[in-house]
Order: structure tokens, then sequence, then C-alpha cells
């Protein structure tokens, strides 16, 4: 099975000069797990997650301070057309609940998330009863 049926295709995107408060209410505001910090050509160079916003509350740093200064940086990626179990294999390996997708040049298509797959499997359970 493909990650295409999954990937969330509209992923909530910042650049890096956006502020922690700002990307924090995004994170609140759209019931969202992370944003995918984006370059000016499209391209991953990090992720705000959840974990990062609480790691940031809790080591006090300022909230006008910008993402690009507090996002995960090591960002892992999957190109279209990845296996669902290449997908599972990666998200466990790094303890990360989401995974941004690109196309063959590195830049953004979609976002799997931890959620998408869990939703997936629910729904495809309640299908077969």
């Amino acid at each position: 099975m493909k990650i295409n049926g999954m990937m969330i295709e509209d992923a909530i995107t910042a650049l890096g000069d956006v502020s922690v408060r700002e990307a924090i209410q995004t994170l609140y505001q759209r019931h969202i797990g992370s944003i995918v910090v984006l370059g000016k050509d499209g391209k991953c160079e990090g992720i705000f997650t959840e974990r990062d916003a609480i790691r940031v509350v809790a080591t006090e740093v300022p909230l006008s301070r910008p993402l690009k200064e507090v996002m995960s940086t090591n960002v892992k990626t999957v190109v279209k057309g990845t296996t669902f179990a290449e997908a599972k294999s990666i998200m466990r390996a790094h303890n990360i609940r989401h995974l941004p997708v690109t196309d063959s040049q590195g830049r953004l298509i979609g976002l799997i998330s931890l959620r998408a797959i869990l939703d997936e499997i629910l729904n495809m359970q309640a299908v077969k009863r």
C-alpha cells in the first residue's frame, strides 16, 4: 500500500521568520500537530511540532523568537509513492509523528501524520466488519 492515499495534501506550512507565538497559535487554532517550515524554494527546512512547543514553553524561550531558531531541523522526509511499510518504519525508528512527503525535487507536497494513519486504519476496520 502506498502512502499517497493517506497523505494530507494541504499541510500547514510557514517560513522560518514566523514567530513562535504565531506558530503555537496556528497549532491551537487549526487543531494540528505540526507546521512544516519551508524555505523560499518550497523545500523542507524544518518542522515545528507539539513537542517543540512544549519544549519552548518549558525552557522559557521568548515567544517572539523566529521559528527557525527553535524548529526541529533534522527532518525526515519521504517521496511520493513511498510504501506505507517504509513510512511506518521511518516514523517508528525516529520516534516521530509527522513525516513530510516531497516530490522528486524535494519540494513539499504533503504530510503523513500518525493521526491520519490511525484514521485510515480505523476506517478500514470499520468497513471490514
